[in-house]
């Protein structure tokens, strides 16, 4: 026996006549006879208060457990014995089958009905919830009706094979046990099915089960099948004996042997729960919260012993499913009760598979007991877990015992409910400690973690947005909230969270799961940074080290880390894989989100990859929108050799980035390699004016593509006898095109660079004005006067760069420029420009005649350059004014030397003179065709007559002067449209008046 589910107690003993049925109404029970009469018997305790007939059921509606006495007997109540009787509580009725089935009205016994047709029925069966009664007689089943009144109905008769044994309806159909052979019959059309043969040595037993199913009885086993008389799965029933009757009573199936009662759970493996000896019975009833169990001359009941009672029991025998089936059963208003019970029972339980090595389940127990992780963790001493006092605390909640399952009751042993700390503590402990820290224990404890940490998880992200919402709303809210609470802010969720996440780190770790860890510090998590970090360090799982700094804000060691593995990986090729992955650009990547929170440390590690990765570092700083000025502040201060690639770069992806002051600092950078370079090779006597090394190729492409720099300030530093291409293109810059082209032709000898210079300058301006046309004449003129044009060029460049002259520096002859001063200025640089056109043209009739004049220290050729003017005005007629052009050049010039000039220009004047011809008559055409226009539009006439109207005053016309609207029908006073044209000026202009 497993437990007492049922109390045997004996209800009356000595009947006179031998028992053939019974059954229970309330607290009473009818005793069927044989001598065909009724007796009625009531509790002990009800004798010496009979109550009459219309208080029959009015004491009690379940039985007693006390002795019965004979209340009364009804002689003669069928003329055979009772062979069964069954109570209908919901329809007031006792059924009865002797003779025939017969109804009778409780309380009084009156007979309501009698089914004359079920005279020789062998065996029934009633459907309360429709009112339907079946019945078997011979080998026929019969279906009556309840009309709800005193009468029934038939319904349908069908014919079986053989006569019926037990019968049971099953939804719409009944099944029915004939001879050795189950059937399911269809009532509505007479359908037979076959669903498996009955045992040889028991006849069949079919039995209702609450959930609508059926208990078929096959010999000694008991065999499930659904409404159709499918097999189900749940597995079958093993009595010790072939039962002949089987009473099914939640949670228990209980069925009448010959020698006992045995009982069953209803749960597989349908274990056997307690045995009680009472031999020769012969019937067996359910009563509601009872069994009564019917001898030849006596009837016991059974009483369910509590459900509490079982479930100690069935804890302490170590039974915890049972147990924890039982409390299922609890009546709802016990909820509190029932939920302590099960959390206790699951503890218990979880304990005991843990002790056996079933640690998934004794974790699934430990995870529906509700307790805290607290209480689980200590099973795993090797777990290091942050310091806090919610463990101390669980560990003293724990102590203090189960007050719903006492352990003085159970018999069960302190151990079982013991503490894991006390557990641990115990002789065994170096063979626990081993047992409990293998593979299997630890990724029972990830799943028991993993499953309670979302509502933990969930607890501290709420308690962490009280606390920022207390903060904003400010202190005095957050002391009375505290005051009125009980809990302060720095409440258990988070401690609880950093013990759940920093022990399920460790778990994964010690289980190889070192992706899932990695997951774990991705996303939200509350992990112990001391803890976790010494040991991610001690195992090297670096890529989750850095998830943890990054997740903590710890950007400083994440980046120290990773720039120190990045360096192990490029010294030592052979290192294992965990070290070969990590790379520069990985650096990167963890500096994008910094930018806009701490620019500076992005810049001070930036720094480690700058030269390794440039392109992705100057794009983290841009696309983190660091300021460059910040940026090359740093790099000069830190790492001024990087300086100029930075700037390079950040010129070459985006040059409105870069600022004019970046600019100049980019250039003063480059002309500085570049004099020291020229220094080194001017000390050799190596230096050459067409030499050039990268950093000067660099100097020169940034010097003309560039544009936002002081060009001023880089032309003070050029040596005077050196570097004149660079010269050259900083005089450009400042609007100096004549010395500009004359270090072009006369200093460098490359009047290519001359040309491309004058193109520059030219298609720079998208509407070319005086300045880019005549840039080919300045060309055309330092051609045909080198004397003009070389004379004082080093005082004309030195009288540029000084102090004075910085801020305005003074344009070329050649250019167009502004003087602010009113009419005399204008008139003094009409009179400059005259004569330096007279100078030019008699510079150029003249050729030599001033070679007294010139200098000993000049420098340049004498000599006309006739060829190269010639050149230019051939390859760039079309931009030349060829009048000018034709002045400046020598008159001994041959004409055969300009075709190429002329020749183009010409047709170019022509066609242009050819165009302008039809134009202009084009032009005049039009003009004429307007002019008949408006002829014809003047011919209409309007006829005044003495009926004419103003539309304006309602007035006849008469001789006044009049007006004529452009419809040519609207005629008004010639007064009064001038007064309503007034009248729109004046409303136009009142706004403004207002205003004034």
């Amino acid at each position: 026996m497993v437990h007492s589910a049922y109390d045997s107690f004996e209800l009356l003993k000595d009947n006179p006549s031998k028992i053939e049925s019974i059954e229970s109404y309330g607290s009473k029970l009818f005793i069927g006879c044989s001598d065909g009469s009724l007796r009625i018997y009531s509790p002990n305790s009800f004798g010496s208060d009979r109550s009459p007939s219309s208080d029959f059921h009015s004491k009690s509606t379940e039985l007693q457990k006390e002795p019965y006495v004979l209340e009364k007997n009804v002689s003669g109540f069928s003329r055979r014995s009772l062979v069964s009787m069954e109570v209908i509580d919901s329809r007031e009725l006792l059924l009865t089958l002797s003779e025939s089935i017969a109804f009778h009205k409780l309380p009084n016994l009156e007979t309501l009905a009698v089914i004359t047709k079920a005279k020789g029925a062998n065996a029934y069966s009633w459907d309360d919830r429709r009112g339907f009664l079946c019945f078997a007689r011979q080998k026929r089943v019969c279906i009556f009706r309840h009309d709800g009144g005193r009468g029934f109905v038939e319904v349908k008769e069908f014919g079986v094979p053989d006569t019926v044994k037990s019968m049971s309806w099953c939804g719409e159909n009944i099944c029915l046990g004939i001879k050795r052979e189950y059937v399911i019959l269809n009532a509505t059309s007479g359908a037979l099915t076959d669903v498996f043969p009955s045992g040889r040595l028991a006849p069949p037993l079919v039995v209702s089960l609450p959930s609508g199913e059926l208990l078929l009885g096959k010999d000694n086993i008991g065999v499930f099948v659904d409404q159709n008389g499918k097999l189900l799965q749940e597995g079958r029933i093993c009595w010790s004996e072939a039962p002949s009757i089987v009473v099914i009573q939640n949670p228990y199936a209980v069925a009448l042997l010959p020698r006992y009662i045995e009982i069953r759970s209803l749960r597989s493996p349908y274990a056997l729960i307690q045995t009680i000896v009472l031999r020769n019975g012969r019937h067996l009833i359910d009563s509601k919260h009872a069994l009564v169990v019917g001898l030849d001359n006596s009837a016991y009941g059974l009483f369910p012993v509590p459900l509490g009672a079982q479930i100690v029991q069935l804890t302490a025998s170590g039974n915890f499913e049972e147990a924890l089936a039982l409390c299922k059963l609890l009546p709802p208003e016990d909820s509190s009760l029932r939920s302590a019970k099960e959390s206790s029972i699951h503890i218990r339980y979880a304990h005991y598979l843990f002790d056996n090595g079933s640690y998934e389940e004794a974790m699934e127990h430990f995870l529906a007991s509700q307790v805290d992780i607290t209480y689980v963790l200590p099973f795993y001493p090797s777990i290091v877990l942050p310091k806090t006092t919610l463990i101390t605390e669980t560990e003293k909640l724990m102590d203090l015992g189960d007050p719903h399952l006492s352990r003085g009751s159970s018999g069960f042993s302190d151990d079982m409910e013991s503490p894991p700390n006390q557990l641990l503590e115990s002789d065994e402990n170096t063979s626990l400690e081993s047992k409990k820290m293998n593979h299997n224990t630890l990724m029972a404890l990830i799943k028991f973690l993993q499953k309670k940490r979302h509502n933990i998880i969930e607890k501290a992200t709420a308690e962490g947005t009280e606390e920022v919402v207390l903060d904003a709303v400010g202190d005095r809210y957050k002391k009375s909230y505290k005051g009125r609470g009980n809990i302060p802010i720095s409440s258990g969720a988070r401690e609880m969270a950093a013990i759940l996440d920093t022990a399920l780190l460790q778990a994964l770790l010690f289980t190889g799961q070192s992706f899932a860890a990695l997951e774990l510090l991705k996303g939200l998590n509350y992990c112990d940074v001391k803890i976790c970090e010494e040991i991610l360090q001690k195992n090297k799982h670096y890529s989750a080290l850095l998830e943890l700094y990054r997740c903590n804000s710890m950007h400083r060691e994440a980046l120290k880390l990773l720039h120190q593995l990045v360096e192990e990986s490029k010294g030592n090729e052979s290192q294992t894989e965990v070290i070969q992955k990590f790379k520069p650009e990985m650096i990167i990547d963890y500096l994008k989100p910094l930018c806009g929170t701490d620019p500076m440390l992005v810049l001070e590690f930036s720094m480690t990859v700058l030269e390794s990765c440039p392109t992705q570092t100057i794009e983290l700083f841009l696309s983190g929108n660091i300021p460059a000025d910040l940026v090359n502040s740093y790099l000069k201060q830190h790492a001024p050799t990087l300086q100029a690639t930075y700037l390079e770069l950040m010129l070459a992806m985006n040059e409105s980035s870069i600022s004019g002051n970046l600019q100049n600092e980019m250039l003063q950078i480059y002309l500085s390699e570049v004099l020291d370079w020229y220094a080194d090779l001017s000390a050799q006597c190596k230096w050459d004016e067409k030499t050039y090394s990268s950093t000067r190729k660099k100097l020169l492409s940034a010097l003309e593509s560039i544009s936002g720099y002081q060009p001023e300030v880089l032309l003070k530093r050029l040596p005077s006898d050196a570097l004149s291409e660079e010269r050259a293109i900083l005089l450009g810059k400042m609007n100096q095109h004549e010395l500009a082209l004359s270090l072009y032709v006369h200093k460098i000898h490359v009047p290519e660079l001359a040309l491309s210079y004058c193109d520059r300058v030219y298609e720079s301006n998208q509407q070319p004005t005086k300045s880019s046309g005549n840039i080919y004449l300045t060309l055309l003129q330092i051609y045909l006067n080198p004397r003009r044009t070389t004379k004082n060029f080093e005082k004309r460049i030195t009288n540029l760069t000084s102090p004075q002259n910085m801020g305005t520096p003074k344009l070329a002859s050649g250019s167009s420029f502004k003087v602010k001063g009113g009419r005399a200025a204008k008139k003094i640089a009409a009179i400059e420009g005259a004569e330096d056109m007279k100078i030019s043209l008699g510079n150029t009739d003249s050729s030599r005649s001033d070679g007294d004049t010139d200098e000993p220290g000049e420098e340049g050729s004498s000599s006309i350059m006739l060829d190269e003017a010639l050149d230019l005005l051939s390859q760039r007629w079309d931009r030349i004014n060829g009048a000018q052009a034709l002045k400046l050049l020598p008159k001994e010039t041959k004409l055969q030397n300009l075709l190429q000039f002329i020749g183009p220009l010409l047709r170019k004047s022509s066609e242009a003179y050819r165009n302008s011809s039809v134009i202009k008559s084009l032009r005049q055409s039009e003009n004429l065709q307007v002019r008949d226009e408006l002829y014809n539009q003047r011919k209409p006439a309007i006829k005044i007559t003495s009926d004419s109207m103003c539309s304006l005053c309602k007035k006849k016309i008469g001789t006044s002067v009049f007006a004529v609207y452009p419809n040519g029908k609207t005629l008004v006073h010639f007064v009064c449209f001038r007064d309503s044209q007034n009248m729109k000026a004046v409303s136009k202009d009142s706004p403004l008046r207002r205003r004034t």
